[in-house]
């Protein structure tokens, strides 16, 4: 599954909760985040596929868990992130917009600014 979106300035919120659950993405995803996510904003809304990766908020003793599903964003492996407000259209993110967690920040390493385009392809095997 391919998706297609422009790069957008988010909240700026998701790097405490990625630095204060380091461990547990890590142990989840093998991957150790880079404290930020790099929004997007795509064409068409996005529902998450049937198989995700699951931070459970009873995993950490918090109150909002986290599906996350494999993906690659100009060939650099990477995870989409959604809280499941954020799914059940009940949060602060349309189902249009996806955060992209990495190891490295994503507009750094790739020179994104807000606009350009992109596409994420969607791991759907996880």
């Amino acid at each position: 599954m391919l998706l297609r979106g422009e790069v957008v300035s988010g909240m700026g919120n998701f790097w405490y909760w990625i630095e204060r659950l380091q461990d547990h993405y890590l142990r989840k995803t093998g991957m150790a985040f880079y404290p930020g996510t790099l929004n997007v904003r795509l064409t068409e809304p996005f529902s998450l596929p049937e198989r995700v990766i699951r931070l459970e908020a009873s995993e950490y003793g918090g109150t909002v868990s986290v599906s996350m599903v494999p993906c690659t964003i100009r060939g650099k492996n990477a995870f989409l992130l959604r809280t499941d407000a954020n799914e059940d259209a009940r949060g602060r993110h349309p189902k249009k917009i996806v955060e992209i967690a990495c190891d490295v920040r994503l507009r750094d390493f790739f020179e994104l600014h807000d606009g350009d385009l992109v596409e994420i392809e969607i791991d759907q095997s996880c």
